[in-house]
């Protein structure tokens, strides 16, 4: 199985500060959505895995979240994609879970799902928590520039992470 999995906010969609609160804040990066599907098309599995403290904080419920990832995978099926499993963090920063990265509960899920070992797989993310997260559980970070990217790799990132500008980068060299 050739999975890659992606951090959802600054990766896939704009990210904010104030949270992403609904369907009409989440806003596809550009050429985000073609990758996902270039990727798919050419037998890719595509997962996400994303921090959602806006559930713990109250800023939107499950429902709305889950509006949201049903708009991510119209859009990628209208480009002749399938985007598959989508898992969320919905605790807050203090509340000691281990799914919330840079802990690699949500990442674990994904493997646990697809019966997949993690090694060497791909976790594409903007922040230092993607790439800790990636690091924990053997995977090979990858850094996009988009989101919070630039801020991220203005600090020492981990060895041997892969920077590319955004997705549709990482899905160019993926297809390569």
């Amino acid at each position: 199985m050739k999975l890659l999995i992606l951090d959802r906010d600054g990766v896939i969609n704009q990210d904010s500060d104030d949270y992403i609160k609904s369907v009409d804040e989440w806003i596809p990066l550009p050429g985000a959505i073609d990758a996902i599907a270039r990727l798919s098309k050419a037998g890719w599995t595509v997962a996400v895995a994303t921090n959602q403290s806006g559930l713990a904080r109250g800023y939107y419920d499950e429902a709305t979240l889950e509006a949201m990832h049903q708009r991510l995978r119209q859009l990628v099926a209208e480009q002749g994609g399938e985007l598959g499993l989508i898992v969320h963090c919905p605790h807050g920063p203090d509340d000691d879970c281990n799914c919330r990265k840079p802990m690699p509960g949500m990442l674990q899920q994904i493997a646990e799902h697809y019966a997949a070992e993690l090694q060497g797989v791909w976790f594409v993310g903007d922040s230092s928590g993607d790439l800790q997260a990636a690091l924990a559980v053997d995977c090979q970070p990858v850094l996009v520039k988009t989101g919070k990217g630039q801020r991220t790799l203005a600090r020492p990132i981990p060895a041997h992470t892969l920077v590319f500008d955004d997705l549709a980068a990482v899905a160019t060299q993926l297809l390569a």
